[in-house]
Order: C-alpha cells, then structure tokens, then sequence
C-alpha cells in the first residue's frame, strides 16, 4: 500500500456533530433575543470554524460587540454540550482499527479548537489517532497548509505517503494546499454536487469504500 498515514477532518467526516453545534448555536441566539437557525442553515456554515460559524449565524447589522457576546456564549455552552448528540458515522470506529492493524499512522485536524478537537478524540476515539490537532494560537487554520503539515511532521510521514479525507470544500482547499491527494466522503456536511462543483473527484460513501481506494 503506497499510503503510510491518512490526515481526517473531524466535523462531517468522522463524527456527526451538527445536532451539538446548531444546538449550541441557537443556544447562543436565544440567549441575546435574537432568531434562531435552521438545522441545514448551520449545516452550511460549518467547516470554518467557530469564529466564522457566529458570524454567519448572528443577524446582520449587529455589532461587532454583539456579535462577540454570542461568540462568548458559544465557547462556553458547546464543551459543556459537545457530547450530547455527537456520535462517530456508522462504520468509522470499525475503519480505524483496521487502519491501525495495518500499520497506518492517522491524524485528526480540524478548525475546532484545540481542547474540543482533544476532549472529541478521547470520548470517542481513544487510542485510535496518533495525533490530534486543533485551532490554535499562532498556527493558521485550514484550508492553510499549517496543520496538516505539524500533523505529518509529527507523525514522521512526508506527503508522497499520505492521503487526506475530509467532507467539505474547507478540506479540498486544504488537501490541495497541502499538496495532498484526497479522497471526499459523502456523508457529511455537502451535498455530492456542491463537492464536485468544488472539484472533488475522489469519492467514498462508505467508510469501508475508503479501505478499497487506499
């Protein structure tokens, strides 16, 4: 197999969290009296991280104050509530632990923060990633190269050898400037027309999919 490490994203990818973040999110809204999301609203703000989520989310005209509450609101509301819906897809845990019985290192790298991209991993998936990297002070976020390219230095794999899978136009941007073939799941946040308008070309709708195009 020529591929010794695969880098996933996190949110649409390996664990569903849409129903924690809108939650989160509306949580947040209500609070300052403002409306609330749809479900599929925050399904396409996502992949940007939390700063750029709000920012979408909140109602236009609002203050950078205002805007900067809910943000607040958000931050702590979400650690506290990130575990109460979320779940790994159908197939994923199964997935990397053939991946570590075949000797495949795996990173985790998502717009999360750091300490939630590290609690999510140890819920769900103790022992399965060999590296897990979140938003951080001073390391640009994706679709920068950035952490993608701490992540493979940490796991001793130059990027001839490595793959990147992930679920939304965030990750295409980020594989290709990371210089990265990727494959691009359908389960998560985009529709597959959207992923291919965005030029994904790779497909998996399964994860067990995942394991024949490696």
């Amino acid at each position: 197999m020529r591929y010794k490490a695969i880098v996933f994203d996190m949110d649409g990818t390996i664990l569903d969290t849409l129903d924690d973040l809108a939650g989160s999110v509306n949580h947040s809204l209500a609070l300052f009296g403002y409306p609330t999301r749809g479900r599929d609203e925050i399904r396409s703000f996502l992949g940007n991280g939390m700063v750029r989520l709000i920012h979408l989310s909140v109602p236009e005209g609002i203050s950078k104050e205002q805007e900067e509450a809910v943000l607040n609101e958000h931050k702590a509301y979400y650690p506290l509530h990130s575990c109460d819906m979320t779940k790994p897809y159908d197939g994923i845990v199964d997935l990397l632990k053939e991946l570590k019985r075949r000797g495949i290192k795996t990173a985790v790298v998502s717009n999360k923060s750091d300490a939630n991209v590290k609690a999510l991993v140890s819920q769900f998936f103790d022992g399965l990633f060999d590296v897990s990297i979140g938003s951080m002070e001073g390391v640009a976020r994706k679709p920068a190269a950035d952490m993608v390219n701490m992540a493979l230095e940490r796991l001793g794999v130059s990027k001839e050898y490595a793959i990147y899978i992930g679920d939304s136009e965030v990750d295409l941007n980020t594989a290709k400037n990371s210089q990265l073939d990727m494959i691009t799941v359908t389960w998560g946040f985009r529709d597959r027309d959207h992923l291919i308008q965005n030029g994904a070309t790779v497909f998996a709708d399964t994860p067990e999919q995942i394991l024949d195009l490696l």
